[in-house]
């Protein structure tokens, strides 16, 4: 693995060496000198933060043998002169502080409750997880487990929403559910839009790294080292830490990834609707688009112009409400391109990450390229209608057909795609070629992908497991009309169906069980498969295939070789991410 930068305002607790295998047996005995692990047996268990004061939870509304610790700081207030910087951490508190609620949203559009005093996260741990069987570490903030304590594996949770918007308190996120399974889960809020992701030159010029732009994946590795340094508190192995998201979630995984600052936070990752091939001309539309330092810069300039403000210290002093509808504002990414009449390629969020040499070092191909990046077991996949798919994109014949000549026509690809993708004689038969592409390119994209990080993973380092798992996720929940759409695994992973509102019937009871099985044996082991489910085979470069989750849970195929060639070329066509 890479060197690890350590940020000056997040130290790394050093860590005892990583323990793998199922999920250990638990014990409900403390140890002896512990006066507070009595609270395991409490409805109001209450934990010791080190260096900062105690907290009260409760047990889950939903889940009765887990307990839940919401609205937990992890950093402090990043207002003021903290806007735009590393946050602080948070303040020490006297007495005991209630943990049964969460805290506000991030300051974005479309909610009225939000808060620039955000950076709060939240702890969902089975009942009988040994809380405070613990002892400070010597070598680093932060406590480690005693040979008592539980020892649950980890799970870290970032929210989707185009670095636009998102809260923990989706009960989406809900983390009993995946708790029960024996799992310890932590979700956590992140800077959005502007306040998140703006760059600018004097922001660049004042900052330790001559650089800006990335605040929101700042948060997210204060959030880690903070787990790092209390998960075992809660009943945690801080040597077992899987990160997980979703979308940007997602993508900020695979930023995390990369990082060499998040080097050493974690064990493995899930990244889902993730890892996309760095060619893909789509990845432009997604949240794993990011931009270059420089070209942030000129339009942070222009932004904070707009605001009527002629400095960053003026930017500062704005009220909040000035930045609601900066994760509203989009890129320029497609205008001039083939791509800004297809509706599929759309345009990205304007403030999002940046390769900025420092939180970022380089492209994505680059680092894949070399193994440069963190050699983790990796499980990412994506779903079946979304990304260019959905139940019905609404093409004629003739839309389909001029679409995609202009499409592929421009690299001389036409004929080739309209062999294996033809538009028939009917609306029906273009909507399923259209379909059939973009599922392609998603299931193919991704194989490619895990074929590149495991052999860069390999040629860059002997020791570490980079093992991959694929996925495509097919199931449509009940009650709407959009299919396997984006964001819709989610419940099934988290097993927390009983948070949302749907019709939901036994079929989708059964196939959260498995789903959260797989999540819950990966983030336990880096392995999904386990007993009484059917084997998930790790990605490999020989066999195109993936794993089927939702309507069936099977191995599959990628897609076809000449689909596979034929995707190949098309990918070998556009810039390089």
């Amino acid at each position: 693995m890479m060197v690890s930068l350590v940020s000056s305002l997040w130290l790394l607790a050093a860590i005892p060496g990583t323990v793998v295998g199922a999920v250990q047996p638990t014990s409900t005995s403390a140890s002896p000198t512990d006066t507070t692990s009595s609270s395991t047996a409490a409805d109001s268990p209450i934990v010791t933060i080190n260096n900062y004061g105690l907290i009260q939870g409760n047990r889950s509304q939903y889940v009765n043998a887990v307990y839940n610790f919401k609205g937990v700081p992890y950093g402090g207030a990043p207002t003021g002169e903290y806007r735009w910087k590393h946050p602080p951490h948070p303040s020490a508190w006297n007495g005991t502080r209630d943990a049964t609620q969460f805290g506000p949203p991030c300051p974005q559009s479309g909610v009225d409750n939000y808060s620039e005093d955000c950076l709060y996260l939240n702890v969902w741990t089975p009942e009988n997880a040994t809380l405070n069987d613990v002892y400070p570490s010597t070598e680093g903030p932060g406590v480690l487990p005693n040979a008592t304590n539980s020892q649950y594996p980890v799970y870290v949770w970032i929210y989707g929403g185009r670095f636009a918007g998102g809260a923990t308190s989706n009960p989406l996120y809900d983390g009993a559910g995946l708790a029960a399974k024996g799992v310890v889960v932590i979700t956590m809020n992140y800077r959005l839009g502007a306040l998140g992701f703006l760059a600018h030159p004097e922001l660049s010029a004042n900052s330790s790294s001559g650089t800006s732009g990335n605040y929101g994946l700042v948060d997210q590795q204060a959030s880690l080292h903070w787990t790092i340094e209390n998960c075992a508190a809660f009943g945690g192995d801080p040597t077992r830490i899987t990160i997980g998201g979703q979308s940007a979630g997602a993508a900020s995984v695979i930023d995390h990834l990369n990082s060499p600052l998040a080097d050493g936070l974690f064990t493995q990752i899930i990244a889902e609707s993730g890892a996309r091939y760095p060619s893909d001309p789509l990845i432009g539309s997604l949240a794993q688009s990011y931009r270059q330092l420089a070209e942030a810069e000129v339009q942070g300039q222009a932004y904070i112009a707009s605001l009527n403000v002629s400095s960053i210290n003026e930017a500062r002093n704005l009220p909040v409400e000035a930045f609601l509808s900066s994760g509203e504002l989009s890129d320029t990414t497609y205008d001039g391109t083939v791509f800004q009449n297809n509706s599929n390629y759309v345009q990205p969020p304007l403030f999002r990450p940046v390769i900025d040499g420092y939180v970022l070092p380089a492209t994505y191909q680059s680092l894949l390229n070399l193994g440069n990046h963190s050699i983790v077991p990796v499980l990412t996949g994506n779903n079946k209608d979304e990304s260019g798919a959905s139940p019905n994109p609404g093409y004629s014949v003739a839309n389909y057909t001029a679409i995609n000549q202009l499409d592929f026509g421009s690299v001389d690809l036409a004929n080739e795609y309209f062999s294996l993708y033809p538009s028939g004689n009917s609306s029906t038969a273009a909507n399923n070629a259209s379909n059939a592409f973009y599922r392609d390119q998603s299931r193919i994209g991704t194989w490619l992908w895990a074929n590149e990080y495991v052999a860069g993973s390999q040629n860059f380092s002997t020791t570490g497991n980079s093992t991959t798992y694929s996925y495509y996720w097919t199931h449509a929940p009940p009650g709407q009309d959009a299919g396997a759409y984006h964001m819709s695994e989610i419940n099934y992973a988290f097993n927390n169906l009983y948070g949302t509102d749907r019709p939901w019937t036994a079929q989708d009871y059964a196939i959260a069980e498995t789903m959260s099985s797989y999540w819950a044996n990966f983030i336990a082991t880096g392995d999904p498969n386990g007993q009484g489910l059917a084997a998930w085979p790790a990605n490999s470069a020989a066999s195109p295939v993936t794993m089927e989750l939702g309507d069936a849970f099977e191995v599959m195929s990628v897609a076809d070789s000449s689909n596979i060639a034929f995707m190949k070329e098309w990918f070998s066509k556009w810039t390089v991410y």
